[in-house]
C-alpha cells in the first residue's frame, strides 16, 4: 500500500459528491477501494440548493433547516458505508449554494487536501448526468485535480480489478 500523504504529513482526500442518484454507489465503491489501497481518505460533499421561495423569512429559514437536516442524514448513511469499506470515517462537507461553484471552491481550498474528484456516470440514454456533463465540459479547467468518472454499469468486480 502506498501512503498518500502530502509533504506536511496529511493524508490526501478523494472526494465524492453525495446526492440521491443511482450512480453514487459506483463512484463510492471506486473511491473506497482506491482510498483503501492508496492509504488516502474519503471526503463527501453534499450541496444544499438555496430555497427559491423566500417570501417570508421564517418559512425560508425553516426550509433551509429541513434541507440541512436531510443533507446531514444522507451524509451519515453514506459515511457509515465508507467507514465499513475503508475502516475510516470520511471528512464531511456540507455547503449551500450552486453545486458547481461550491465544488470548485471546496477543491480550490488547499487546506482540504483534495487530490482526486470521483464522480459516477448515469446509465440512462440521456447521458452521464448533469454534474458529470458540467464538470467535464465546463469545470475541468477550473479544477486543480484529476477527475475520475466511473461508469454506472461497472460491477464491483470490475471496479476492484482497476483500483
Amino acid at each position: 500500500m502506498t501512503d498518500q500523504t502530502t509533504e506536511d504529513g496529511r493524508k490526501r482526500t478523494f472526494l465524492c459528491v453525495v446526492d440521491d442518484s443511482e450512480e453514487l454507489s459506483r463512484a463510492l465503491r471506486f473511491a473506497c477501494d482506491r482510498a483503501r489501497k492508496a492509504g488516502a481518505r474519503i471526503g463527501l460533499l453534499y450541496v444544499v440548493e438555496p430555497a427559491e421561495f423566500q417570501h417570508w423569512m421564517a418559512v425560508g429559514e425553516l426550509m433551509a433547516a429541513e434541507r440541512r437536516s436531510e443533507a446531514e442524514e444522507m451524509l451519515q448513511v453514506v459515511a457509515s458505508t465508507v467507514q465499513r469499506r475503508t475502516g475510516h470515517m470520511p471528512t464531511l462537507f456540507i455547503r449551500e449554494g450552486d453545486m458547481a461553484e461550491e465544488l470548485v471552491n471546496l477543491v480550490s481550498d488547499r487546506e482540504n487536501n483534495i487530490s482526486l474528484l470521483i464522480l459516477g456516470a448515469a446509465t440512462g440514454t440521456e447521458g452521464p448526468g448533469p454534474l458529470v456533463t458540467h464538470v467535464v465540459t465546463r469545470l475541468t479547467g477550473s479544477l486543480r485535480i484529476p477527475v475520475t468518472v466511473v461508469p454506472g454499469e461497472m460491477t464491483d468486480e470490475e471496479i476492484a480489478a482497476i483500483t
